[in-house]
Formats: structure tokens, sequence, C-alpha cells
């Protein structure tokens, strides 16, 4: 998500279809509160900033919360927030790019007939969000819950390896984002 790419959205309804399993309108009534039990999501502060905008585990587990759709509010994941060594290893070694990016979705692959509804990890690059964040004038706060609803929202299968996959995905952030409270961060794209 780091490398800048064409507005694919251009033309395009400003609230497109979501896919399956995405609903916008579910109530936002999550916000940054504390999820009930949500023992399913672990997050693991490897790298942490100190400040007002920095999200607690709870903001974090909150913003998966939104992005999951109704039937898959108990399904598990990791949500690991790193430094730029650990990101830029993980970078080059999943993905063949030797920096540190924003973030990471590494997808459960569970043998066919397993009974537990894993969704896989997310990696957030902590320095990445904040550097990211003050160069785009966006509050790291922001910046921090739209990456976690982008690397959510790839453990649940969505992409935007293309114009037509980017749209949805974008629509779907954008939506949950809004619930949220928060602003459409690829508002500045268009201009």
């Amino acid at each position: 998500m780091s490398e800048p790419t064409p507005d694919p959205r251009q033309g395009v309804s400003p609230t497109p279809d979501l896919p399956t399993g995405v609903d916008a309108t579910r109530p936002a009534a999550l916000g940054d509160a504390v999820v009930p039990d949500a023992d399913n999501i672990d997050v693991q502060m490897v790298w942490r900033q100190s400040g007002r905008e920095w999200p607690d585990e709870a903001a974090i587990r909150s913003w998966v919360a939104a992005a999951l759709p109704a039937e898959r509010q108990l399904a598990e994941l990791t949500i690991r927030v790193v430094d730029h060594a650990e990101a830029r290893m993980l970078n080059r070694e999943y993905r063949g790019r030797d920096y540190a990016t924003n973030v990471l979705s590494f997808p459960a692959e569970l043998p066919h007939g397993v009974g537990l509804d894993w969704l896989g990890d997310i990696v957030v690059c902590g320095p990445v969000v904040e550097a990211e964040a003050l160069a785009q004038g966006k509050s790291q706060r922001a910046h921090f819950a739209h990456l976690v609803i982008h690397g959510t929202l790839h453990l649940l299968g969505l992409d935007h390896e293309d114009d037509a996959e980017a749209t949805i995905m974008e629509g779907s952030e954008c939506a949950i984002l809004a619930r949220l409270g928060y602003a459409d961060p690829y508002a500045d794209d268009e201009q």
C-alpha cells in the first residue's frame, strides 16, 4: 500500500457496491470503545509510541471489529505493531521488497475441515505509520485506523491488484472509516 498508484475511482460512484460480507450499514456504535469479549483479537505492541494520538490495544480491536462482518465477529486474528527492522525483514521475505512497508497481511491457510475461524495475521509498522501520517497531514490515529481496517479487509479476501478490486476495497475502507467518524483517507488523492 505504500507505493503510489493512480486513482482507480475516477468516474466511479463514491459509494460502490460493497463485497459480500462487508456491511457498511452496520451501526458505528463501536467507535474507539472497548470491544466486549475481544479475546479473539490478539494485539502485540512490539513497538510503542506514546502520545494522545497513538492508539491503545482497545482502539485497535475496535477497528478490527468494525471491519468484520457480523457473522465473523468471533473470528481470530493477530495484529503485531513492529519497528522498521521487523517490517523490512517480513516485507523482504514474503513480498521480495527490501523496505519497511506500512501494513502487511498474512491470510490464514488452514487445512480443509479445521473448525477454526482464524483469519490470519496483520503486521503494522509503527514508525512508517507515524511518518506517513505526518507527511500526509493526517492524524496518526486516523491513519493507523485506516491501515488496520485495510489489513483486516485483506484477511477477508479483498485486494487492490486491479482498478475494479481497488474501487471495491477503497469504497469498503471509506464506508467503515466514515461509520467510525474518520475522514476519507483518499480524499487528498483526488485533487
